[in-house]
């Protein structure tokens, strides 16, 4: 009874452990889906005020706006470019981890870019200006460099693919096409030696040279009587038949 008692109360806290775990699991999935959201949705506003500010307000303002839209446009279309790439190529991982690197002064020069649009001082920020233009082109190209090139190893892998799978439907088709007569021919010479075997006369079997002949069965005598005559005993003191009485 007590080790049946110990045996529940263990699965009974197993039970708790697990659901406490899956529990936890599941707060934490859903905590960051929506960090996930929150920031997806944060970017989106902020994409959309830098393209306003771009267009809406000119001098220092609108070129520190048109930089920074530049620069997020370009690393976030090259993130996901290697990052899906990377699930069906292995070797763009390498890249992937390159772009890591360039995405840390990305992030650098955007927060240097925000802070100088609430910089008062517009004359010393027009001043930095081209210095910043020149870094962000850096940075650009580079990412826009990694991205073309992950999208032209994807075309080329898909490329030589179909390429492959064209030349092998290619050889299936000219095979399902080909209605030759060799098969029908052969069939044909099939029956005609079935049918010359089906007609052709039976030869009688001829003796064999080497062959002795059977011997002949020996007469054998009849067989007996199943009741012979029981001779005559003659006794001493019987007198001999008569020639004469004989017959």
């Amino acid at each position: 009874m007590e080790a049946a008692l110990i045996i529940f109360a263990l699965m009974l806290l197993m039970v708790v452990g697990l659901g406490a775990y899956l529990t936890v699991k599941a707060v934490g999935a859903a905590k960051r889906g929506v960090e996930r959201t929150v920031v997806q949705a944060r970017r989106t506003v902020e994409d959309t005020t830098l393209r306003a500010r771009s267009f809406g307000q000119v001098g220092v303002a609108g070129a520190l706006a048109q930089l920074r839209l530049d620069l997020r446009t370009s690393m976030r279309a090259t993130q996901q470019a290697l990052a899906d790439g990377a699930r069906a190529d292995a070797s763009l991982r390498e890249s992937l981890a390159l772009f890591e690197r360039l995405s840390a002064h990305g992030h650098e020069l955007d927060g240097e870019l925000k802070r100088l649009e609430q910089e008062p001082d517009k004359q010393r920020t027009a001043q930095l200006l081209p210095d910043l233009r020149e870094r962000a082109g850096q940075i650009i190209q580079a990412a826009d460099s990694l991205r073309w090139a992950a999208r032209d190893r994807a075309r080329r892998f898909a490329e030589d693919e179909l390429s492959l799978l064209s030349e092998q439907i290619e050889m299936e088709s000219g095979a399902l096409r080909d209605w030759s007569s060799e098969p029908v021919d052969d069939l044909a010479a099939a029956a005609a030696e079935w049918d010359a075997a089906q007609t052709a006369p039976n030869p009688s079997p001829s003796p064999s040279p080497t062959s002795n002949p059977a011997p002949k069965p020996t007469p054998t005598s009849p067989p007996a009587a199943l009741n012979p005559p029981t001779p005559t005993m003659q006794y001493p003191w019987q007198k001999a038949p008569r020639p004469e009485s004989a017959g």
